[in-house]
């Protein structure tokens, strides 16, 4: 058994939050398992050229004979999805021979793609921007949903740029998953001054770093008996209620309900700071 050091790929699989299957682990035996092929489809691969284009990696040069051993792709697929790689000028052709070979160009070009649409975007954005509506809408419900709802409401909270007031928490945020934007999140809430109000849940909370204010009794806990998987937010003029939640993680399947309403939110802080004033 050897362990493989982290590369360039896993670093950008640790940047975007990529997820890699606990079957492709990362402690693997010295045999063909290909590991990072799920990894490249995150880059506009397809399947079977992540699978080619890694396979090119590790083995070196080879034939489409060859190739087909190693992946058990077909031959036909093989010279589909080759040729779509030889495009995107991630594998070049060589000719000679009783059969063509293909290699695999340096790495660094899946970077070179990645900061190349970094840049393209960064040239749109300012219109993009400028597209976007930024009235708050009068009334509104919508749903978000798993660890991408999650960073979308984290984000909507930034951008109303007030106090958030919460019931029922459990401290999902400390999941490892968004660490990332986590981090992001608590640095640019404490330039904008937000304040976070917590009312935990007695039950099952796991508080993350960062939120709490120093100096300031910021939250209490609720009775151990109302512990329940859910919870709600109260920002600005957002209400959002969320189901199947815990203290360790955030479930792919939970469900946030986002309630734009100032009278709705003026309403929940109301009742917020009643159940507050009724706990020591």
């Amino acid at each position: 058994m050897f362990l493989i050091s982290l590369t360039t790929l896993e670093s950008y699989a640790i940047l975007y939050e990529w997820q890699i299957p606990p079957h492709q682990s990362l402690l693997i035996s010295n045999n063909n398992i290909l590991v990072y092929s799920h990894i490249l489809t995150k880059l506009d691969l397809a399947k079977n050229e992540a699978i080619l284009y890694e396979s090119l990696l590790k083995w070196g040069e080879s034939a489409v004979g060859e190739l087909s051993v190693h992946t058990d792709i077909h031959r036909r697929n093989i010279y589909d999805s080759l040729n779509r790689l030889i495009e995107k000028g991630l594998v070049f052709e060589i000719k000679g021979g009783k059969e063509n070979k293909y290699g695999a160009v340096n790495p660094n070009k899946l970077k070179e793609k990645i900061q190349e649409k970094e840049i393209a975007l960064g040239k749109i954005m300012p219109d993009l921007q400028a597209m976007f509506i930024n009235e708050p809408v009068p009334e509104a419900v919508y749903i978000y949903k798993g660890i991408e709802g999650w960073k979308n409401y984290m984000q909507d909270i930034l951008d109303v740029g007030e106090d958030l007031y919460n019931i029922g928490g459990k401290g999902a945020w400390a999941d490892p998953r968004i660490n990332l934007f986590f981090t992001k999140f608590v640095k640019e809430a404490k330039m904008k001054g937000i304040a976070f109000h917590i009312l935990f849940d007695g039950g099952k909370f796991n508080i993350p770093p960062g939120i709490l204010n120093e100096g300031e009794r910021t939250h209490k806990f609720l009775p151990k008996e109302f512990s329940n998987n859910s919870a709600i937010d109260i920002f600005g003029d957002r209400v959002v209620i969320f189901s199947n939640i815990n203290g360790q993680n955030i479930d792919e399947n939970a469900t946030l309900t986002v309630i734009v309403n100032k009278n709705v939110a003026d309403s929940f802080r109301m009742w917020f700071r009643m159940i507050w004033s009724l706990i020591p």
